[in-house]
């Protein structure tokens, strides 16, 4: 199939796990050779070729079968044994169940190993597999497997090719599949695409872009991944090969008409075109195919629109395919490279990432309602299971997606995306603080779990965040400044502080933009002291689930205390514009009530407010922030007394 050496796939369905199951989607090396004896092997082979197999006793053959296939990494497969193997498969007498799949796996590896089978081999290969199977009412994913590379080997007879892939399209469109050998099932027909015209081509394509739509082979983001990595191996061989015929069949398949006429299985529509678009984003300028490469690009890229569009209806109708869609096409498009702004698309990638990829609202309950040790097990091996899960570790790359998306936004949606992603900030921090509070010290582990959750989560956040500020606060970018948005994004920050574990460039980069454009606007500095807690709030544990009978203490609220540390920090930045009146009534009870704070960073913000607020003032209301500095001085120095008492008695 591929025309350079060094991209050819000798197994494609150990490369299609491999590049599922990673990151960087490289192909694992071979397993290592099973420590198998020569000796052993020799007698295997000497076993096959007895005459009187399976008739008198099938279990040595097994046995011998068995044997050559546990070696089969290592194993050199000439063309006599090949014979011998299919002259088994063509025997009058009936072969043992156990023997098929391990005589088709042994013949497979002959053909992908040998670079010059012998064509009449070939071609009886291809005879005895059809008059064999062609009745069957089972079919092993590795006959699919082995058509495929039959159908694929380019010294094999035209005819026999078709008889390969007749049988192919029968056996595909009548039997149903083990969910394990989902690689083998792809990676056939990834061979047969590689090789074949209309009518096969069209057929098989039809069948992949099946896959997912009920039955067997389920959808899910790892079978999802294997048909990205297939369909972009695919694609790159046509483009080597100037297939362009094939590169416009596949790109009107997917359009969206055509695919959501035919029935196809969004969720495999959405795969192959990110698959598509990763390969055609490889493709060299002096390529000949570069002339339908835009076309084709525009083509598959509103086919993801059409998906993205059907699985937002689907998750809103809680269709049980949503949430499998929406995590597939979050991780199709992060691999598919950049991607043109598309509505439906945005509205997607942001319901993944805060209901997929980070559905922390979702594990905060399940820990609230644990009632036993059993409970407790059964919460941690979710959560365990979503932090290694592929969606969760590619949050990174679907975060970058999204930002992507919103930057070329108009302004409707990007105001819509912003809303959703600072309430659940807000959200985030009350369900950490519920979940501190209750499980602190008791369940630790359960608490590490979730908090690891909360820092990527944060992460995300913030990266978002810096989007916004590099367009809506950048005094030097192109689009509006838009200075109400520093309140958002502080309020924003405030919430998720508590998981702010490393220094970020970002981070920092945010809040001084935050900050610098608060400080022009008094309505909004205003407005962010408001939208701090209350005082009555801060000492009591209004609405927090916390065990019966248990005692709030507001200093041992770690989360609350962090993000109270936020705002401590922040106001002395501003104090000039927040009036007497609103400082009196709002920051000077929170002031006082964390000069007493057991934690010295905490005391010291507290102290720095008091600081700023005596070093302040402004023509407009001097006598009534005067007035204010004298009520204040007095309760600042008596409660400073009391906690350096507190301090030498401890």
């Amino acid at each position: 199939m591929q025309s350079n050496a060094k991209n050819r796939v000798l197994f494609l369905e150990d490369w299609l796990r491999s590049a599922a199951a990673s990151s960087s989607g490289a192909p694992a090396p071979p397993p290592p050779p099973a420590a198998i004896s020569a000796r052993s092997i020799l007698q295997a082979w000497a076993e096959l070729r007895d005459p009187s197999l399976p008739f008198s006793d099938p279990n040595p053959l097994v046995s011998a079968l068995q044997i050559l296939d546990a070696a089969r990494f290592s194993l050199h497969i000439a063309d006599p044994q090949a014979k011998l193997l299919i002259s088994h498969l063509s025997s009058d007498q009936a072969l043992p169940s156990d023997s098929l799949p391990l005589i088709l796996r042994l013949l497979y590896f002959w053909l992908r190993k040998t670079p010059r089978a012998s064509p009449s081999l070939l071609n009886s290969a291809a005879s005895v597999l059809s008059h064999l199977f062609s009745a069957r009412p089972h079919c092993p994913a590795l006959l699919v497997l082995l058509l495929g590379a039959l159908a694929a080997t380019p010294s094999i007879n035209v005819s026999c090719r078709r008889d390969c892939l007749d049988l192919l399209c029968l056996r595909l469109e009548l039997a149903r599949f083990e969910e394990e050998l989902i690689a083998e099932l792809l990676a056939g027909i990834g061979y047969s695409l590689s090789r074949s015209d209309d009518p096969y081509f069209s057929k098989l394509l039809s069948f992949l872009l099946r896959i997912g739509n009920g039955g067997s082979p389920s959808a899910s983001v790892y079978h999802g991944l294997m048909i990205l990595h297939l369909s972009e191996w695919l694609v790159t061989g046509f483009v080597n090969l100037t297939s362009l015929g094939k590169m416009e069949s596949i790109s009107g398949e997917l359009s969206g008409p055509n695919w959501e006429g035919k029935s196809y299985s969004p969720f495999a529509v959405a795969m192959t075109s990110a698959g598509v678009l990763r390969a055609l984003r490889m493709v060299p300028s002096k390529n000949r195919a570069i002339s339908i490469i835009p076309d084709m690009r525009s083509s598959v890229e509103n086919s993801i629109t059409s998906v993205a569009n059907h699985a937002l209806l689907s998750d809103s109708n809680n269709a049980s395919d949503g949430s499998h869609l929406l995590q597939c096409i979050s991780i199709g498009v992060s691999r598919a490279g950049l991607l043109p702004f598309s509505a439906p698309l945005l509205m997607a990638l942001n319901r993944a990432l805060l209901t997929e990829i980070f559905p922390f609202a979702k594990f905060c309950r399940l820990s609230l309602e644990i009632q036993n040790e059993n409970s407790i097990n059964i919460v941690l091996e979710k959560l365990k299971g979503h932090l290694q899960s592929i969606i969760f570790k590619e949050a990174g790359a679907i975060t970058s997606a999204f930002c992507h998306q919103y930057a070329s936004a108009d302004d409707t949606h990007k105001v819509f995306v912003e809303s959703s992603v600072w309430n659940c900030s807000l959200e985030f921090y009350t369900n950490i603080r519920a979940v501190a509070l209750l499980h602190r010290t008791k369940n630790d582990q359960l608490l590490g779990y979730l908090e690891k959750f909360g820092e990527a989560a944060f992460l995300m956040i913030v990266v978002y965040a810096a989007e916004v500020a590099s367009q809506k606060l950048n005094p030097k970018s192109s689009h509006e400044i838009r200075p109400e948005v520093s309140v958002q994004i502080l309020m924003a920050f405030s919430c998720i502080e508590y998981m702010r574990r490393v220094r970020l460039p970002e981070y920092t980069d945010v809040v001084r933009r935050a900050v610098l454009a608060m400080q022009e606007h008094a309505a909004l500095c205003i407005s962010f002291v408001e939208s701090m807690p209350p005082y009555v709030e801060l000492t009591n544990k209004q609405g927090l689930f916390t065990l019966e009978g248990a005692r709030y203490v507001w200093f041992e609220d770690e989360v609350q205390t962090a993000r109270m540390l936020f705002y401590l920090r922040v106001i002395p930045t501003c104090i000039n514009l927040i009036p007497a009146s609103v400082f009196g009534k709002l920051v000077a009870p929170t002031m006082f009530l964390y000069l007493q704070h057991p934690n010295e960073k905490v005391a010291r913000a507290s102290h720095s407010v008091f600081a700023a607020l005596m070093s302040s003032g402004k023509d407009s209301d001097r006598d009534e922030r005067l007035d204010l500095k004298e009520k204040l001085v007095f309760y600042y120095t008596q409660r400073a007394l009391e906690a350096w008492l507190l301090e030498l008695q401890l």
